[in-house]
């Protein structure tokens, strides 16, 4: 980029990047997602401002800010986290962040979200437990799910468990991993080691594949290890887990889902349940979603899964931002 005389988006992103980032926070609120993503690619690409292009900027549009004299180094990794985090929902904000650092540090793990799980499946089919295991721990829990979903059974479990016991993983054996798949250098700049496993992770891709796939892997690891297995099913929150949830947060996760992913949701859900949704509902929306289960015909599994899952990823965004607190399926949320 040309930065000493920046046009349209360019001239959007040095002009923020001089303003700070309290202030383009206030500036990505109004904002659509497009326009900051866009804005944002721009950021992300910037490592120096020449002096001259923001005594121009900040002249146009007439700010009160001191002129920057020489060039203005810029950390933008930072300033982009502070800036979109504080700008809107925290998932709307992650998502965006993601995108562009992957664009700044392409790796073997972030080439792979771009492949279908089959394609990943068979470029790991030759592989060791443990070096799918790392792989997996880097990739998004739905994707390290679809991928697990297509291992051969005999190889499940064997990953999960080897999930279950990662902690740090060196920095040399990632380059490794890099050169045996035949990648580009592993780039991200990684402290001494980097925490990319554990249970937490394995509770999350469980989280997201299929019943009968999840109970089968937890039944084999319960096999060698009681403990484990019993510490993964603490970390993991079921959609029927919402009973223990007060109603305060029922509430607020129904402001955060339409009508048709609840009917859809609750379709395969116990009565209890489905109660304690209708009784924080008002009269006249339980008294219809209650007639339209009624007359719903029959429906995927796979359909109610989804809809369940993502209520909830809704749930669990909720708690991060400290509106509602999850039992969970350990029960050991305690309020005092």
């Amino acid at each position: 980029m040309d930065l000493t005389d920046p046009k349209g988006v360019e001239k959007a992103a040095v002009f923020l990047l001089t303003m700070g980032e309290q202030y383009t926070a206030e500036v990505f609120k109004h904002l659509s997602e497009d326009e900051v993503r866009r804005v944002s690619r721009v950021m992300a690409h910037v490592t120096n401002i020449p002096g001259e292009a923001v005594e121009k900027i900040t002249d146009e549009v007439r700010t009160k800010m001191a002129l920057v004299q020489g060039d203005m180094a810029v950390s933008v990794e930072d300033f982009l986290k502070k800036v979109l985090y504080n700008s809107m929902p925290e998932d709307q904000a992650e998502r965006i962040l993601t995108d562009i650092l992957h664009q700044l540090h392409p790796s073997t793990f972030q080439k792979l979200t771009s492949l279908e799980p089959k394609v990943i499946v068979n470029f790991l089919r030759n592989e060791h437990p443990q070096t799918i295991a790392v792989i997996l721990a880097h990739l998004s829990p739905e994707l390290s799910a679809a991928v697990l979903g297509e291992l051969p059974e005999k190889m499940q479990h064997e990953v999960i468990k080897r999930i279950a016991t990662l902690d740090k993983i060196n920095p040399d054996i990632i380059a490794e991993i890099d050169r045996v798949l035949e990648e580009e250098l592993f780039t991200v700049e990684m402290s001494d080691a980097t925490k990319v496993g554990g249970t937490e992770k394995v509770a999350e891709i469980l989280n997201n594949v299929d019943r009968t796939l999840e109970e089968g892997i937890l039944e084999k690891i319960e096999s060698e290890s009681v403990e484990m297995a019993e510490e993964i099913r603490k970390l993991m929150f079921k959609f029927e887990d919402l009973l223990e949830v007060d109603d305060t947060a029922i509430i607020a996760i129904l402001k955060e889902i339409s009508t048709e992913e609840l009917k859809m949701a609750i379709k395969a859900a116990s009565e209890e349940l489905r109660e304690k949704f209708y009784s924080n509902m008002s009269e006249r929306a339980s008294q219809m979603l209650k007639e339209d289960l009624e007359i719903m015909g029959p429906v995927r599994l796979k359909d109610v899964e989804m809809a369940q899952q993502m209520i909830i990823k809704v749930a669990k965004r909720l708690e991060s931002e400290g509106k509602i607190v999850l039992g969970g399926k350990g029960g050991d949320e305690i309020l005092v």
